[in-house]
């Protein structure tokens, strides 16, 4: 099994963190962010790591010459879903994905890996008690998640967090017959939408990977859900960055 982790962007709400280097090398009780995903990944027995990048790339490959690299030089001008697509070549085998700004732990990984079906998502269904904390990301901005029989019905912000089931981790796992569906349905819509305003985002290009899940959900495609209590965490302002430093633990 391949990871693919998805880290062009800059992450502007980690200023100044971020200021001088990729948002994946804050560091969290000494370790980067990025380091703490190889070790989740490693423990969960994937070692076959592809990542995707575009701010400040250079250092990643100097500091891991190990990755196979993607480089999305357009990553001031898309999102998170054409980032992940510049490692589209990568996918015919299956593959893991994760976002690169998040903390995670092995058994989240071991999880998403184990659930049966093509493509199935990692949800965090104790995300709220994160969020109690979390005043410059409230729960309206979670990837939250509805879920019935086994599969995700729906996959969006503006879910309830009373409805919501969970929140989407960003770690979703594609057979390749999973893989397969995704690239064409991808495919499909760009056709249709490049340049153009698809769903919510303003152009397709600038859509984010769970606005494709959804309309792929609307399409009838399966997707199952690999429910993790809790020992996941999103680093995506300074106030998360403090939370986990504070409170992050891999155990």
């Amino acid at each position: 099994m391949k990871a693919i982790i998805i880290g062009a962007g800059r992450g502007r709400r980690l200023m100044p963190t971020t200021a001088d280097t990729p948002k994946c090398f804050a560091e969290v009780r000494g370790r980067r962010l990025l380091d703490w995903a190889l070790a989740a990944f490693k423990g969960a027995g994937v070692t076959d790591v592809c990542f995707i990048g575009g701010y400040q790339i250079d250092k990643v490959k100097r500091d891991y010459p190990q990755f196979t690299f993607r480089h999305n030089a357009g990553w001031e001008h898309n999102n998170i879903l054409l980032s992940l697509m510049h490692a589209e070549d990568l996918m015919a085998e299956g593959f893991v994905c994760c976002y690169s700004d998040i903390l995670f732990t092995s058994d989240v990984v071991r999880r998403v890996l184990a659930q049966p079906g093509d493509i199935a998502l990692s949800v965090d269904t104790r995300w709220l008690d994160r969020y109690r904390h979390r005043t410059q990301h409230p729960p309206d901005d979670g990837e939250k998640v509805t879920v019935a029989n086994g599969l995700v019905t729906r996959i969006h912000r503006g879910i309830a967090p009373a409805d919501a089931h969970g929140e989407f981790t960003g770690i979703a796992r594609f057979s390749p017959a999973g893989a397969a569906r995704l690239r064409e349905h991808f495919h499909r819509v760009q056709r249709a939408y490049a340049g153009k305003p698809w769903r919510e985002a303003a152009v397709f290009e600038k859509a984010y990977f769970i606005l494709l899940l959804q309309d792929m959900i609307e399409a009838g495609i399966p997707m199952a859900h690999a429910d993790t209590p809790g020992h996941y965490m999103e680093v995506d302002t300074q106030e998360d960055f403090q939370l986990a430093r504070e409170g992050w633990s891999a155990e």
